[in-house]
């Protein structure tokens, strides 16, 4: 080797040590300034909602503020594509759900691979759906009514989703596929204007989260067919699940959890994992997930990124099946 390679070669070998050190002392010095929560959902909804407390205790225990950023917009992919293209030092962080791991079954464009580019960290909650009828529209008392009256009469009935592409979307694809039946899709532009012309009549039924639709059942106002969970819950524990109800192996939850950039210390992460688990079991948390109908989602990081490897083959296989392909 040459005088020229030679220190060529050490010059580069010194960087490296320097960079890996470099990268050691941030992870053990993080963090020492805000660190950016990515919200890719307008404010007021469930990821909002769940990732704020959690948020606060977390800064509380590390010592720096934890910012929630709310950047909304196509199915959640503008906000998503901004926190996977992010520097992976642990200041940038995203809040996920369950739609955005099959979005780019759904958006060509996305513009991210969420298995790819991210890494999980800790899970919030899971909250299932229920089925619901207005039931001044359709009298209907149980499920098995409600797949006689859709195939009695197909396409007459007016189930809303929350959106082209979202998990109420996907819910109606499946229900049909497994009931055999046939409904009538009606998208709105989010859950909440869905749910307001449930309650005024404008659609029969739709697939609404169970902490939005407990105190509409216990007022009489919808009606509850089943719960698409593996039990029942205590906010309406005389629903019964889907497979007790008769249509076996249909599941519908929404799970909220904190990713990081692929790439980000495993120090930082484990911290950030611990800081989460310790804001879960604190008393304020745990009163607003039981007000949720959410569960406490206590598990070690390997666990979580486990369960996200099954739901991306469970719901990009879904998301293909149904053929949605948005702009």
């Amino acid at each position: 080797m040459n005088r020229i390679s030679r220190r060529a070669t050490l010059t580069a070998l010194a960087a490296a040590g320097i960079g890996a050190a470099a990268g050691i002392a941030c992870g053990a010095d993080w963090p020492t300034r805000p660190v950016s929560w990515i919200v890719p959902f307008p404010p007021g909804g469930g990821s909002d909602l769940f990732a704020r407390p959690i948020a606060a205790h977390v800064g509380d225990r590390l010592g720096q503020p934890m910012v929630i950023d709310s950047r909304p917009g196509a199915g959640g992919t503008i906000g998503t594509a901004i926190a996977a293209r992010a520097a992976p030092d642990g200041y940038t962080l995203l809040v996920g759900d369950t739609g955005l791991i099959y979005a780019p079954s759904v958006y060509p464009k996305a513009g991210f691979d969420f298995m790819r580019d991210f890494a999980p960290v800790a899970a919030f909650a899971r909250v299932p759906y229920v089925l619901v009828v207005n039931p001044a529209r359709l009298d209907v008392r149980d499920l098995a009514g409600f797949i006689s009256a859709a195939k009695a009469k197909p396409g007459s009935i007016d189930v809303g989703s929350a959106g082209l592409g979202t998990i109420t979307h996907l819910a109606i694809g499946l229900f049909e596929d497994r009931a055999g039946s046939e409904l009538n899709h009606v998208p709105y532009r989010g859950g909440a204007p869905m749910l307001q012309d449930l309650l005024t009549g404008q659609i029969v039924a739709a697939f609404v989260l169970l902490s939005q639709a407990a105190a509409y059942v216990t007022s009489g106002r919808l009606r509850a067919l089943a719960i698409a969970n593996r039990r029942r819950d205590a906010l309406l524990p005389d629903v019964p699940t889907m497979h007790e109800a008769g249509l076996a192996e249909f599941r519908m939850t929404t799970w909220f959890g904190l990713f990081a950039p692929r790439r980000t210390p495993d120090e930082i992460l484990d911290r950030l994992h611990d800081a989460v688990q310790a804001a879960l079991v604190s008393d304020d948390v745990r009163r607003l997930w039981l007000a949720q109908g959410a569960r406490v989602e206590l598990e070690s990081r390997a666990a979580f990124a486990d369960f996200i490897q099954r739901e991306s083959v469970r719901w990009n296989r879904i998301a293909k099946a149904a053929n949605i392909e948005m702009e």
